[in-house]
């Protein structure tokens, strides 16, 4: 059998009874309840603001400027009555807030009570801003507050711009007044040339005796720098001479305050081991000659003395055959004797090698005599001659100490000099240099002044004395001087016709999926009749298609005539929403038939997967990541920017895509529908006996 007379039997079990009959109508009408009645709720809601109420509060005391009376507040009151933008109650700011916290006012508009007063201030000499007071409450109503804000900013530029004329005609009533005080400036000009004339000459004479004076502060300035650099090198010397006075004062402070003592309470034991040293090299010196003469012989009889002791132990002790008791002392007498003949064979050894430093030991040993003799002459003096040595040596250091403070201080005073001098040279250069400049300047300006004279006289013709027409006409250009000249190239007439491509193809899917809670997507006899699985899935799909292209007729029908949708392309949007339907057709026919009951929930997921990414409200960009990523893989995004042309006009690109990505979603839904049949077609447990059932 084949499929379309499949689809026809399948459509024709609706006519069986009054029940199918009404699913059949309710299945058509059910579009509606989305795309008709929510267009139809959404149709004009900025049509309709004078519907909501909005609390007014003149707060405003008015204000006098210039003579006029200005009252701001009313004169903006006047204005919003008129426009009918909101529905306006005048209440006191109590009233107001009470309202707005409570809900009876979605919003409040104040005048403050000093609003007049400071739009008068621009002509005086502390100008304010004036500022109207708005209090929302998101909590009553987000989109009311959104709205609020474009329309006050439209009420605040008209009153900014009222307040800007006001001011601007009081510039151009001032031209008058610039004119004549002109005149006078001019006169003030011609006497002014007169005197920079006489300051001209005045500044030739100041620059001449400058240039005198700059010769001799750069003599000044050298010969400072010269003595500067001397006190620094005096300051550095004597800094070191007070260092190396001070590093000695401490060192004999210091061994005086330990040997003072003792020079004073033992001048004559000092004295007597002096004179001690002195008698004893005087006798070494003297005996010297002894000593060399009898070493060699004092080390024969060393030796001699070491042998006889040695036989004689060999004989008693070593050779006996019974000890002698006198052993060992012997024995440390023979070990005694040994080592004396060593010492006298070291000794006239030493005395042999050294004969030159034994002469030098002789004079030394005179010197040391001659010195120790003369430290016994002064050793009763001693300590006096110390004590006023380190006197001398510490009032030394005192006086170079404040030598090195002295240096000091007359490098600094020198430097300081030095910089003044400098400065002083380079002031009177600079008085110099601008003298001359002070000079040619008047010059320049004395011819400046009476050119000046001559311009403000040729100004005070030209400055304009407008009269009250002119007047008006220039501070209405100046005070609103852009105006904003918009064009729309396919402007929607409302904010329904705006959201029609979205809510339509919203109802088309809900369309589809409901269709296919009353349809089976796989039709039962082709399945029971082991037809090809192609057949099976177009015999499934094409009711729903026949079902939703007359939804599409009566959805568009009422949208049109009752509601008052105009499109820009009546024909063409109609057979692209058959297109439309027959893909969504497709998709929910798959998810239904690959899995099941659970596929119903799918076709929901991706309904709001598709809502949420399709940019049908506000721009997609505006989304979160994860909504921008998926919106080029879902049908409807390309629905919704097709829709907005077919509508609305514009080019025609956008469709021809959409409808080719249709297309694709079609042919692969049915292709993956045909599979899902093939499956249906071989009976398992889990068809037998299903986990989940609607």
């Amino acid at each position: 059998m084949r499929s379309p007379r499949l689809a026809v039997l399948e459509l024709r079990r609706f006519g069986r009874g009054r029940l199918p009959r009404a699913a059949l109508v309710a299945l058509l009408v059910l579009p509606l309840l989305y795309g008709a009645l929510y267009l139809w709720s959404f149709w004009d809601p900025y049509g309709r603001l004078d519907r909501i109420p909005v609390a007014l509060v003149n707060d405003d005391k008015g204000a006098t400027a210039g003579g006029k009376r200005i009252t701001a507040g009313a004169d903006i009151v006047d204005g919003l009555r008129d426009s009918r933008t909101f529905e306006w109650h005048e209440v006191s700011d109590e009233e107001a807030r009470e309202g707005v916290e409570n809900g009876t006012y979605y919003l409040s508009l104040t005048m403050p009570a000093d609003l007049s007063r400071r739009i008068a201030s621009s002509s005086g000499d502390s100008p304010e801003t004036g500022a109207l007071q708005v209090r929302t409450n998101d909590a009553n109503n987000y989109i009311v507050g959104q709205i609020s804000r474009t329309v006050f900013h439209e009420v605040r530029a008209a009153a900014s711009t009222k307040a800007s004329r006001t001011f601007l005609d009081k510039i151009f009533v001032s031209f008058s007044d610039i004119h004549d005080k002109t005149v006078t400036a001019a006169e003030g000009a011609d006497r002014l040339n007169t005197g920079i004339g006489k300051a001209e000459k005045g500044s030739k004479d100041l620059a001449d005796g400058l240039k005198d004076a700059k010769s001799g502060s750069g003599k000044l300035a050298k010969g400072l720098k010269k003595l500067n650099e001397g006190a620094g090198a005096l300051q550095d010397g004597s800094r070191r001479v007070a260092d190396g006075t001070q590093s000695l004062a401490d060192k004999v402070d210091g061994v005086h305050g330990k040997a003072g003592p003792y020079l004073k309470d033992n001048e004559k034991t000092i004295a007597d081991t002096a004179r001690l040293v002195a008698d004893s090299a005087k006798t070494v010196k003297d005996n010297l000659d002894v000593l060399v003469k009898l070493a060699p012989g004092a080390a024969k009889v060393a030796h001699a003395n070491a042998d006889v002791l040695a036989d004689v132990y060999r004989t008693r002790c070593e050779g006996a055959t019974v000890p002698d008791p006198i052993c060992p002392d012997l024995k440390r007498a023979r070990t005694a004797a040994a080592e004396v003949a060593a010492v006298a064979d070291d000794l006239n050894t030493l005395i042999a090698d050294q004969d030159g430093d034994l002469k030098t030991m002789r004079d030394n040993l005179g010197t040391l005599q001659k010195q120790a003799a003369a430290l016994e002459k002064r050793a009763p003096h001693l300590y006096e001659d110390v004590d006023d040595a380190v006197k001398r040596i510490d009032k030394l250091n005192t006086g170079a100490q404040e030598v090195a403070d002295g240096a000091k201080k007359l490098h600094t005073g020198l430097g300081t000099a030095q910089t003044g001098a400098t400065a002083l040279d380079k002031g009177i250069g600079t008085a110099a240099s601008g003298a001359r400049t002070l000079n040619g300047g008047l010059y320049r300006l004395s011819d400046g002044s009476g050119k000046l004279a001559g311009g403000l006289h040729d100004g005070a013709g030209k400055i304009p004395d407008y009269d009250k027409k002119d007047r008006d006409q220039r501070t209405g250009v100046m005070a609103d001087p852009v105006q904003l000249a918009s064009h729309d190239l396919h402007k929607a007439p409302n904010y329904g016709t705006g959201f029609a491509p979205y809510f339509i193809p919203l109802s088309l899917w809900v369309g589809a999926m409901v269709a296919y809670m009353l349809i089976p997507p796989l039709n039962r006899r082709a399945l029971a009749a082991g037809s090809p699985a192609w057949r099976i899935a177009l015999a499934g799909w094409l009711p729903v298609v026949a079902v939703g292209v007359l939804q599409v007729a009566a959805l568009m029908a009422v949208l049109h005539w009752a509601i008052g949708l105009q499109m820009l392309r009546a024909a063409g949007t109609i057979g692209f929403l058959c297109l439309v339907t027959a893909c969504f057709a497709a998709l929910v026919q798959w998810l239904n038939a690959r899995f099941g009951a659970a596929g119903r929930i799918l076709v929901l997921a991706l309904l709001m997967l598709q809502l949420t990414s399709a940019g049908g409200t506000y721009p997609v960009q505006t989304s979160p990541g994860f909504f921008t990523a998926i919106h080029p893989f879902l049908p409807m995004s390309y629905i919704v920017e097709a829709l907005r042309r077919l509508i609305t006009g514009g080019g025609l690109g956008p469709v021809w895509q959409a409808c080719g990505v249709l297309a694709a979603f079609t042919a692969g839904a049915l292709a993956l529908t045909a599979l899902a049949a093939r499956r249906r077609q071989v009976w398992t447990l889990d068809r037998l006996h299903p986990e989940l059932s609607l």
